[in-house]
């Protein structure tokens, strides 16, 4: 029988049963459950987002059903396996959603519905026809493990954008997090696929989760209004001037000056070069544009400024053949993709579909 070695508080050398381990898994396992379905009850009574409250309770519901189906002691009997293997394999999924809600990042909508079909279809094959089992499990392991990779990719990617500090914090401990527990689960599991149950090991995932589930605990709780709550994603009106500081007054007035110049042009301008151009600590320009200037993100107060050019050079009869390209180029886009989602985002029409109405009504 499995037997491991444990040191107690005393110095004391004690030989741990497989059988207690289980039993040691299987008490972890219920606990996080427990936490998870007061996780549950507490999103249902609060002002979080409805987006956000539907994929972190699909999160979480997901993450109790793995726990569940990857224990001996838990595992729940036929049909109800079929059903808590599936909720248990839809987790990444819905991890995946809710990491590009609360970072407020759009899903391309081929990608929003392949990703979760793919997933579907490969759990399907695998109960469907059992000897292609071992090809629908590495799959959906892969498939899962990029969601993954791409859920890290979105926090690091886009911290230096964001304007919220709390959610900049955020950003950095999510894929430490993510990477070590689910990364590492699947990872493992991709390994070694079906081996024999390993009880040390799995009690070892059921704390990692369990730490998980603390720390996401704590985040909702202690998390700014602004992150979780309903709050009004456009840009919110500026406040007056006489809000401000002192300090915050001088600093606004050199970065309105900085924007009539056209600094807004400057190709892959980031809010480290504009700190940089007004000779101002980054960290106070973050909380100028977010707390007065009402914006979440450095791009949407960039694209404010470029989207309104862009704006007035496509209604201009002088420019209507100066190609598309030229003007995002011009504003600073490094190509042509972003410029035409940010200028969709902003007046809902794409560039051209807007310099054919604009043209036609003059």
């Amino acid at each position: 029988m499995e037997r491991w070695v444990s040191i107690a508080v005393t110095g004391k050398v004690n030989i741990i049963s497989a059988s207690e381990l289980v039993s040691i898994d299987t008490t972890i396992r219920l606990l996080t459950i427990g936490g998870q379905m007061m996780m549950i009850a507490i999103l249902l009574i609060s002002r979080t987002r409805t987006d956000l409250k539907i994929s972190l309770f699909g999160v979480l519901v997901g993450a109790s059903a793995y726990l569940v189906n990857s224990s001996i002691a838990l595992s729940p009997p036929q049909p109800w396996r079929m059903l808590v293997d599936f909720t248990s394999v839809s987790t990444t999924i819905w991890a995946w959603i809710f990491a590009h809600q609360l970072f407020e990042r759009s899903i391309r909508r081929p990608l929003l519905i392949v990703a979760p079909l793919m997933l579907a279809i490969f759990w399907a094959v695998g109960n469907a026809m059992p000897d292609t089992r071992w090809f629908t499990y590495y799959a959906i392991h892969l498939l899962s493990l990029a969601l993954v990779a791409h859920l890290i990719f979105i926090a690091v990617n886009g911290r230096a954008d964001d304007l919220i500090e709390r959610r900049r914090r955020i950003r950095t401990i999510l894929p430490i997090f993510v990477g070590l527990q689910v990364g590492g689960v699947l990872t493992y599991e991709i390994i070694f696929g079906t081996a024999e149950y390993q009880p040390g090991i799995s009690a070892m995932n059921a704390m990692f989760i369990m730490f998980l589930v603390l720390g996401a605990g704590m985040a909702l709780f202690v998390a700014e209004q602004d992150i979780f709550s309903r709050a009004n994603v456009e840009e919110q009106t500026p406040n007056p001037k006489s809000n401000l500081s002192p300090s915050e007054s001088v600093l606004h007035d050199k970065l309105m000056q900085a924007m009539d110049e056209g600094v807004y042009r400057t190709s892959s301008l980031t809010i480290t070069m504009l700190a940089d151009h007004l000779d101002t600590p980054e960290h106070r320009l973050r909380a100028l544009i977010n707390r007065q200037l009402g914006h979440r993100n450095f791009s949407s107060f960039l694209n404010g400024y470029r989207v309104n050019e862009a704006k007035a050079m496509l209604a201009d009869r002088d420019l209507v053949d100066l190609p598309i390209l030229t003007i995002a180029m011009d504003l600073g886009y490094g190509s042509l993709a972003p410029f035409n989602r940010a200028f969709r985002s902003e007046t809902g029409i794409t560039p051209s579909d807007f310099r054919k109405n604009a043209i036609d009504q003059n």
